[in-house]
C-alpha cells in the first residue's frame, strides 16, 4: 500500500513544472529514504495533536484578522495540506500565524475579505518568483534585531487587540493606528464585563498552567473546552450571564438565510476577487486595485518567507533535518495561492505547531497533511460546537501566543548585552512596527542594519602605504618602490578609506606594488576608485605591479577590459612574485667605490732617480 502511495505521489509530482527544486522536495525524499507502517502510526498521531492545536488557534487568528473564523480554519486545511505536500522541510506546519495579524487587519478594514484574499493569492505568486529564483537564502541576511525587534512588536499589537473580546469592552470604532486604538480602548474601559473577564481568566489559568499539570493532553483542548463548557452553565444557572461567543459574533449565508456560527461545508472554491468588498459587495477586479493591493502583498510575502524559512530552521535544529529554503518558498507561495481560492488567507510556517509536530513525534511532512484533514473532518463534525466557543476564551488564547511570540527575556537580554547599534535597530523595529505597521518596520530596519553593516566593513577596510622592508617580504624592496596594501572587500562604503593613502606616494616612487590578496569582492565603486588610481598613476609614470587578485576582483577586471600593459601595469599571483620582479626591474645603485679619482691621486713614486 505504502509503494502504491508512493508511485503515486511521484506521478503527481511529475505534473509539476520541471523546476529543478523538485528533487528537492521533502514528502519525496521522506518516501523514496523509506516509508514504513511505524512512521505512518507516528505521523498520524503527531497530526492529529497539532490539529487539535490548531483548530481553535485558526479560528481566533482569523477573527484577529478581522474575517470570520471558517476562513482561519480554510487556511489550515487547503494551504496546511499543499504546503505539506510541495514544501522542503520534513516536519514544518503551516497555516495562519499571529506574525500576520497587524499585516492583515489594516487590509480587512479598508478592502473587505476579497481584497484580503487577493492581496493573499499576488503575495503567493511572489513567493513562487523567490523561490524559483533561488533567493531563499537572501532572508538569512536579514538581520536578528530586526526579526527580534518586529516580532516583539507585533506580540505587543496583538496582545492590546486582544484586551476588548479578553474583558469584553464595547468599542464602537476601533481605529486604525496603535495609539488611537490604546486611547479607544481607555475608554471604553468602564464598558468591562464581569463575565468575559472570568471567562477569558479561566481559559488563561488553564493555558499557563495545564501543561505543569499533564503535557500529553494539549492545553488550548483542555482550556477552550473547559471555557465553553463553563459559559454554558453559567449561562444556564444565571439569565443575566451571557458571554460572546463565536456563533453570537458570527454568522453565515445559505440560501439567503443567515445562520450563526460557522458553515458545516468544507472549503469551496472560487474566485478570491468574487469576496466581498469593504461594503458587503462583490469587488471589482482592476488595475488599479491591484496597485492599490500590491505593497500589501509584498509585505505578505516577506513576512511570509522570514517566518516560513525561520519555522524550517527551528524544525531542523529541534528534528536533525535540513530544509531547503527555495523549495520551501515555491511551496508557500503556492499555498498561499490556493488557500485564497477555497477562503482562506495568508499562510507560513507556524512555529509553535512545528514544535508541537515534532514533539509529539512527527517524521515526514504526512503529519502536517494529517493535520490539515483533522481540521477539515472538524469542521465538517462540529461546526455547530464550535460556535459555542466563547470570544473571551479565544482571546485568552492568542493573548499567550502573544506572550510567547514576543520572546521577552531574550528581547531584554539582546538590549543588555548587544552592541549599541543593533540595540538601535532592535528598539527602532519594535517602536515602528507598535506605532505604524510592520512593512515600515522591517524597511527600516534592514535600511538601518544596511548602513551599520557598511560602516563596521569600512571600518576593517583601508589601505597601507609601505616603503623599505616588510616582515611579510623575504628581502626588502629596493628604494623607489613602494608596497601599498589593501585590505578588506573593496565595496562603495569602504573604497574611499581604502584607496586614500595612495595620494600620499612620494614624487620619488618609481614602482608601487599593489597588494589586493586581502580583498575578497570589489564592486562598481571599488572599481573606478581603483580605475582612477591605476589611470593616476600611470600619468606620473609609475610601474604597478598588481599582486594577489582574487576569483571575484578578477573576473570584474576581466569585464572592465583592464589587463596587463607592458612596462606599466602588471599582474602577479602573489605579492613575492611581483617583489622578485621589482627588484629585478630596479635594482639598487652598485655601492659608491671607495678608491679617489685619478685626478686626485698621488705620483706613481716620489723616489729620486738613481
Amino acid at each position: 500500500m505504502l509503494h502504491t502511495i508512493r508511485k503515486r505521489y511521484d506521478s503527481a509530482l511529475a505534473l509539476l513544472p520541471s523546476f529543478p527544486l523538485r528533487s528537492k522536495n521533502a514528502l519525496r525524499g521522506a518516501l523514496r529514504d523509506g516509508y514504513s507502517r511505524g512512521d505512518l502510526r507516528a505521523d498520524v498521531l503527531a497530526g492529529l495533536v497539532v490539529g487539535v492545536v490548531a483548530l481553535p488557534l485558526s479560528m481566533a487568528l482569523a477573527v484577529a484578522s478581522g474575517v470570520a473564523p471558517q476562513h482561519g480554519l480554510y487556511t489550515a486545511i487547503v494551504a496546511g495540506a499543499v504546503i505539506a505536500l510541495l514544501g522542503g522541510s520534513r516536519t514544518q506546519v503551516s497555516g495562519p500565524t499571529a506574525a500576520f495579524v497587524v499585516v492583515l487587519v489594516p487590509i480587512a478594514e479598508r478592502f473587505g475579505v476579497g481584497g484580503l484574499l487577493l492581496a493573499t493569492f499576488m503575495a503567493g505568486m511572489i513567493l513562487v518568483g523567490l523561490g524559483v529564483a533561488r533567493l531563499g537564502r537572501l532572508i538569512e541576511f536579514i538581520p536578528h534585531p530586526v526579526t527580534t525587534g518586529f516580532t516583539a512588536g507585533i506580540a505587543v499589537v496583538i496582545a492590546t487587540l486582544q484586551l476588548r473580546d479578553f474583558l469584553g469592552l464595547h468599542v464602537e470604532h476601533f481605529p486604525e493606528h496603535y495609539p488611537a486604538r490604546v486611547a479607544a480602548l481607555a475608554r471604553a474601559m468602564p464598558t468591562a464585563r464581569p463575565a468575559e473577564i472570568g471567562i477569558g481568566a479561566l481559559t488563561l489559568a488553564l493555558l499557563i498552567f495545564w501543561p505543569r499539570i499533564n503535557k500529553r493532553m494539549p492545553a488550548p483542548l483542555v482550556a477552550l473546552a473547559a471555557a465553553g463548557v463553563a459559559a454554558a452553565l453559567l449561562g444556564r444557572l444565571g439569565p443575566d450571564f451571557e458571554v460572546a461567543t463565536i456563533g453570537t459574533r458570527f454568522s453565515y449565508l445559505v440560501d439567503g438565510i443567515a445562520r450563526p456560527g460557522i458553515p458545516q461545508l468544507p472549503p469551496m472554491p472560487g474566485l478570491p476577487w468574487r469576496f466581498p468588498g469593504p461594503d458587503g459587495q462583490q469587488l471589482t477586479l482592476s488595475l488599479d486595485l491591484i496597485r492599490q493591493l500590491l505593497p500589501s502583498a509584498f509585505a505578505i510575502a516577506l513576512l511570509g518567507a522570514i517566518e516560513s524559512l525561520l519555522s524550517a530552521v527551528v524544525a531542523d535544529g529541534m528534528a536533525g533535518t535540513k530544509h531547503d529554503p527555495d523549495t520551501e518558498l515555491v511551496a508557500q507561495g503556492v499555498g498561499n495561492m490556493m488557500s485564497p481560492i477555497f477562503g482562506g488567507i495568508a499562510a507560513t510556517g507556524a512555529i509553535a505547531r512545528t514544535a508541537t509536530n515534532i514533539r509529539a513525534g512527527a517524521r515526514t511532512p504526512i503529519a502536517a497533511i494529517v493535520h490539515a484533514l483533522f481540521v477539515l473532518a472538524s469542521v465538517l463534525a462540529l461546526a455547530p460546537l464550535l460556535a459555542h466557543l466563547p470570544m473571551a476564551a479565544l482571546a485568552a488564547q492568542l493573548l499567550v501566543v502573544a506572550w510567547n511570540m514576543s520572546e521577552a527575556k531574550h528581547f531584554v537580554h539582546t538590549l543588555r548585552v548587544a552592541p549599541k547599534s543593533d540595540v538601535f535597530v532592535q528598539l527602532a523595529c519594535f517602536s515602528l512596527t507598535i506605532v505604524f505597521d510592520m512593512v515600515i518596520a522591517v524597511t527600516a530596519g534592514v535600511l538601518l542594519a544596511a548602513l551599520l553593516f557598511m560602516r563596521r566593513m569600512a571600518e576593517i577596510s583601508g589601505g597601507r602605504l609601505l616603503e623599505g622592508h616588510h616582515e611579510d617580504l623575504r628581502e626588502p624592496l629596493p628604494p623607489g618602490v613602494a608596497l601599498y596594501r589593501i585590505a578588506g572587500p573593496l565595496f562603495f562604503g569602504a573604497t574611499q578609506k581604502a584607496m586614500s593613502s595612495l595620494d600620499a606616494i612620494s614624487a620619488k616612487t618609481r614602482a608601487i606594488l599593489l597588494d589586493v590578496t586581502d580583498v575578497p569582492v570589489m564592486d562598481a565603486t571599488g572599481l573606478v576608485s581603483l580605475e582612477s588610481a591605476l589611470e593616476r598613476l600611470m600619468k606620473a609614470r609609475v610601474v604597478i605591479f598588481l599582486a594577489g587578485l582574487q576569483d571575484q576582483p578578477r573576473r570584474l577586471l576581466e569585464k572592465a577590459e583592464i589587463a596587463p600593459i607592458d612596462g606599466q601595469l602588471l599582474f602577479f599571483d602573489s605579492v613575492e612574485e611581483a617583489a622578485a620582479r621589482a627588484r629585478a626591474q630596479f635594482p639598487p645603485a652598485p655601492p659608491a667605490s671607495t678608491r679617489p679619482p685619478a685626478s686626485t691621486r698621488p705620483p706613481a713614486s716620489t723616489r729620486p732617480p738613481e
